[in-house]
This record gives C-alpha cells, structure tokens and sequence, in this order.
C-alpha cells in the first residue's frame, strides 16, 4: 500500500504533489494558533477602539461589535502596524477568536479571560509568564503598558516628568531614574529597527538660553543613559525646545512642573501595541 502510494505521487504533477505534502504538513501541525493572545484591551476605562480596512466586514460581529472585540483585533492581528485590518489579518483574528470561544462565540466571556489563551489552554498574561527575556529574547510587556503611551502623529510617546528624572535645574539622572528608563532600554534592544525621538522642555523660569540649554542636555542625558544600557546611540535623534511647545499653563506651580519633561517618541509604532 505504501509502496503504491509513493508510485502515484512520484508520477503526479509537481504542483499538485506539492500542494498535498503541505496539506498534510498542516494537519500534522496542529492548531496554527498554539500561541498567547493579549485580551486585555478595551476594558471598561480603556480607551475606545477602532477599526478600519478591508478587513473588517469580514471580522466576526462579537470582534467588530464591541470595543473589546475591537482591542482584541487591533493589539493582535494588526500585523504591519500600519492601524488598518486586511482581509489576511481579519481572518487570522476570526480563526484566532473561534479557537478560543468554541462553538459560542456569542457568549464569549471577555472578563474571565483578561488573561492569555494558549492553544486551548488559559495562562495568566500579567504574571511572569508574560514577562519576557530583557536580554534579546523580548521584552516586558507589563513595564512597557506602564509607561502609559500615547499615540502621536510621529508614533507612540511616553513623557517623562523632571520630578521623576531629574533634580531642579539639573541634568543629572535621578538613582532612580536609571531603573525607570531600564524597560525601555529592553524593549529598544529587542526591537533593533525602531527609531527614538528624544525632546527635552522647560519650563519659563529662567533665561531662554539657560531653558534651551537645560532642555538639551536633558534629552541628551536620557540618551547616554540609553547608550550605557547597550541601545546603540545612532538610533536617536535628540533635540531641546527650551520652553516652547507647553503642555499647560507657565502661570502656576504645577504647570511649570507638567512642563519640565521628556518626551521619547518611538517613531512609526503604534501606542496601543503596548
């Protein structure tokens, strides 16, 4: 019988032996999706999710209806980063969502399962096992969701307050700051293609030369601290804007201190990847 087999398929087409040997390839495989989902966005408080593509008409209702749904595509399936759904990404969501609601979908449990689903299996996405190897493997996904980003026209930005980096008036790294920027640093080795901004702000005190000089040596500052923690330096771009841009008023003492920041922008990504 083997032997059989093996006469046909020597004399089939190419094309066609080909197409059988990845079939079967498939099936031995096993679940495609033997992998952790992050179904944590979109809860209540979370911001609100949306779609956009061609992809979406073909997204199940219970993923296009619902802002979970909507986050559960978007942190997941948005494969190029470019914050559209393609047909090829809606279905990997659907195929992904379908293994893990079973035969209910309309009655998927979005809170019992704000954790990872792992071929059929649950796993917490908070605890360790979501933490990944700072040393190339990945990233700290809980540190980085931390960093609270916001998404921008050049990409996603997390700021820095002075009170949290620096002394008043100085461009010396808190101790503790070093720690603070430590995610950041993991997450910059592990991706080698992304690109930083680095802005440094002050506030009005002061001369505008001494503001744009401190506003520089300030970004300047987060950048070596960076460099030392093995991101390679060329990937940077570092600028001052002295006090201009503010982000609240200069008339009061908590003002100044929103103003006295930096801002790390990590250009062309997407903030709700994290």
């Amino acid at each position: 019988m083997a032997g059989a087999m093996e006469m046909i398929m020597t004399k089939m087409n190419p094309m066609i032996r080909t197409t059988i040997a990845a079939l079967a390839l498939a099936t031995c495989a096993g679940p495609a999706f033997a992998q952790s989902w992050d179904f944590g966005g979109g809860r209540s408080g979370d911001r609100d999710y949306g779609l956009a593509g061609r992809g979406v008409p073909i997204l199940y209702p219970e993923l296009r209806d619902s802002n979970r749904g909507r986050a559960f595509v978007m942190r997941n399936f948005d494969f190029d980063r470019d914050g559209r759904i393609s047909p090829r990404e809606a279905h990997a969501a659907n195929r992904a969502f379908a293994e893990a609601a079973g035969q209910r979908r309309d009655r998927f449990d979005w809170d019992s399962r704000d954790h990872a689903y792992e071929g059929g299996d649950r796993r917490e996405a908070r605890d360790e096992g979501d933490r990944r190897d700072d040393q190339g493997a990945g990233w700290d996904h809980r540190a980085m969701r931390g960093y609270g980003f916001r998404q921008t026209a050049r990409g996603a930005m997390l700021r820095l307050q002075e009170d949290v980096l620096f002394k008043t008036d100085s461009d010396v790294l808190r101790p503790g700051a070093v720690d603070k920027l430590r995610p950041l640093a993991g997450y910059l080795r592990s991706e080698p293609g992304v690109r930083v901004a680095i802005d440094g702000y002050a506030d009005s005190r002061g001369t505008d030369a001494h503001n744009q000089d401190l506003s520089e040596r300030r970004a300047a500052s987060v950048r070596a601290a960076l460099d030392e923690m093995g991101v390679v330096r060329a990937r940077f771009t570092v600028t001052g804007h002295g006090e201009h841009d503010p982000v609240a008023t200069n008339a009061t003492r908590e003002g100044m201190r929103q103003n006295r920041r930096v801002e790390v922008t990590l250009l062309g990504q997407r903030a709700d990847r994290f």
